[in-house]
């Protein structure tokens, strides 16, 4: 898993498709549903550190870009 499109494929295997056209609350409601995956034992640790990592990133630059607006 290396991006955030993989992180929406592997949440395409459980039916979850988000969009609500706000990427920041977009990647947010990912998060949240990779944790409850994880949680209910439906995705490695491997895949949850990964997905989380590569979420969080993302968030931590689309923060950056608003604050530098």
């Amino acid at each position: 898993m290396k991006t955030i499109y993989d992180v929406q494929q592997l949440l395409k295997k459980f039916g979850t498709f988000i969009y609500v056209g706000d990427r920041l609350a977009e990647l947010e409601l990912m998060e949240d549903e990779i944790q409850t995956l994880y949680e209910a034992q439906c995705v490695t640790k491997e895949e949850y550190s990964m997905a989380v990592l590569l979420l969080r990133s993302e968030i931590a630059i689309l923060r950056d870009k608003q604050k530098g607006e």
